[in-house]
């Protein structure tokens, strides 16, 4: 069995390498979903599938699949660290992979993506655990919309990875280029990465402490409102990707530009993120996240407006969606690391059952958005307007009916003990 010993002292990671790598890790996932997106119709046609919403289950399935896996590596990362869990959910990736490229079936495709998102989820849970493993408060905020720039930048170029693809090579290559991929970040994982998990925080792997852990995370009121206000808006968001290829590049008649539309509304979101990191700290990422949700509830009333008219433009739509992905930008790093701050003990655990309720949630929203699709952008419109609402309802539970309070003051960042990063 090969040694998962941490690096040695000289090669401890510096703040922009941890940053870019958390980013990688949480970037193989969104690969796995944007980058499949200009092939849905081929693979559909290719694997012999006929219905055209269909081709929306290769990344429905995936994403489903994500989210019930993602109640397995927090607890095993608590116990045995998070290296280790890292090295496992990776090598997964890689070996699922290989299969999705090779299958000859369409249902072979759907079962090989589902068992690939479950042995993998630890890629989108660990990350959150690690991150919270070395800051808290709005630090924590800081970092993860830092980590959320870089992470944006793959979903925004992974579907014009996907159409690059596709003009010199079969769809298969999408799968490839994502094992290759996964492959060199486990790689730098291993040389770099040290064991983040304090040795007095290590946690049994057993079921009533699992369970007593997991209850703690989901009935914390301070943190359960942000898990599930996060879930409806992804689920909006999850929406739009699952139907963006029929609505943006069949609807309003976009063709083979579609993956530059999207790149675009992925980099102003990206963008949005870093605008984020830089102001958190300032102003509080309660403040900032509530803001930002107020204002997204304004703009799904104008994504209804604007699918309800009789002039729909394909520039006017992206538009709207691009402020709400910006939107989302102010949102999601800061409920996420909210979520988190109460959970410095059990960050594995919490992580996991957070991840697990976002991604189940956010999943079967988005397959039932997508499954609306009825060659409008109107299903889609009233899920964002609807999901914003939603989401508010949910911060006030938390929140106790108070928005916009600051806990930290500015200037205090309470970073956690680190001994073995600089």
């Amino acid at each position: 069995m090969p040694s998962f010993a941490p690096p040695s002292a000289n090669a401890r990671l510096g703040e922009r390498e941890f940053i870019a790598m958390m980013a990688m890790l949480m970037a193989l996932q969104a690969m796995c979903i944007d980058s499949m997106l200009p092939a849905l119709g081929i693979i559909a046609s290719d694997l012999g599938q006929t219905d055209p919403n269909a081709r929306q289950l290769v990344v429905g399935v995936y994403l489903i699949s994500a989210g019930f896996g993602s109640l397995i590596p927090g607890a095993l990362a608590d116990r045995f660290g998070r290296r280790r869990v890292l090295f496992g959910s990776l090598a997964i990736y890689i070996i699922m992979g290989l299969a999705c490229a090779l299958v000859t079936d369409f249902t072979m495709l759907l079962v090989a993506r589902a068992l690939q998102a479950v042995g993998s989820a630890g890629l989108s849970v660990l990350p959150g655990a690690i991150i919270r493993d070395r800051f808290g408060g709005d630090r924590m905020a800081r970092a993860m919309s830092t980590i959320s720039v870089v992470f944006m930048i793959v979903p925004m170029l992974a579907p014009s990875f996907g159409q690059a693809v596709l003009w010199v090579a079969s769809w298969r290559w999408i799968f490839g280029g994502m094992t290759l991929m996964a492959a060199v970040i486990w790689i730098w994982v291993f040389l770099r990465l040290p064991e983040t998990l304090r040795p007095e925080y290590r946690q049994r792997i057993e079921p009533r402490v699992v369970a007593a852990n997991m209850w703690e995370s989901a009935t914390n009121r301070a943190a359960i409102g942000y898990v599930l206000g996060t879930s409806v808006l992804l689920g909006g968001l999850f929406g739009y990707i699952n139907s963006a290829q029929q609505l943006v590049a069949e609807h309003y008649g976009a063709g083979e530009a579609f993956p530059l539309y999207f790149a675009a509304m992925a980099g102003a979101m990206a963008l949005a993120n870093f605008s984020n990191s830089r102001i958190v700290e300032r102003f509080g990422a309660r403040r900032v996240s509530h803001a930002a949700l107020l204002l997204y509830i304004l703009v799904g009333a104008g994504q209804i407006w604007h699918a309800q008219s009789q002039h729909e433009s394909i520039w006017i739509f992206v538009g709207l969606m691009t402020a709400n992905m910006c939107l989302m930008g102010f949102i999601g790093a800061n409920f996420g690391s909210i979520a988190l701050q109460p959970f410095a003990r059990i960050a594995g655990a919490a992580s996991s059952l957070q991840s697990f309720l976002r991604m189940v949630i956010a999943s079967v929203l988005g397959a039932l958005v997508g499954a609306a699709f009825d060659d409008s952008a109107r299903p889609l419109a009233y899920a964002l307007f609807g999901f914003g609402l939603t989401a508010l309802a949910l911060v006030l539970f938390s929140e106790k009916g108070r928005l916009f309070r600051r806990i930290t003051p500015p200037g205090v960042a309470r970073p956690l003990p680190d001994p073995g990063m600089h």
